[in-house]
């Protein structure tokens, strides 16, 4: 990934962990170019937030406010780190997951 990929790819990745519809965005944008660091970051977010609906449906059937703050806070946190990633023009996985969401959508993006 050179210097110009990061400079061309850069929008695209922030936009990519605003919303779901930022994924979608970021994905179709890049869908011509092609832009490795945008699919980098396009597959961390996608990864985020497929595991934030499924872990979200299992952690909604506990009935208490520490368990689900403590699941917004982790999610939270991993967003804000892919973000701040993406915006300092870095290529760093997400903690713990990362490297699997990497393998998992490796088709996305490239």
């Amino acid at each position: 990934m050179t210097e110009q990929d990061i400079k061309e790819g850069k929008g695209l990745a922030i936009v990519s962990y605003l919303a779901l519809i930022g994924i979608i965005i970021a994905y179709f944008l890049n869908n011509d170019k092609k832009n490795p660091f945008t699919g980098f970051h396009l597959r961390q977010s996608i990864g985020l937030w497929l595991m934030f609906h499924l872990l979200g449906f299992v952690v909604s059937g506990f009935d208490s406010w520490s368990i689900t703050s403590g699941f917004y806070l982790f999610f939270s946190i991993l967003f804000i780190y892919g973000l701040i990633n993406a915006i300092a023009g870095k290529a760093q996985t997400v903690p713990l997951l990362g490297e699997l969401f990497q393998k998992w959508f490796a088709n996305i993006g490239r």
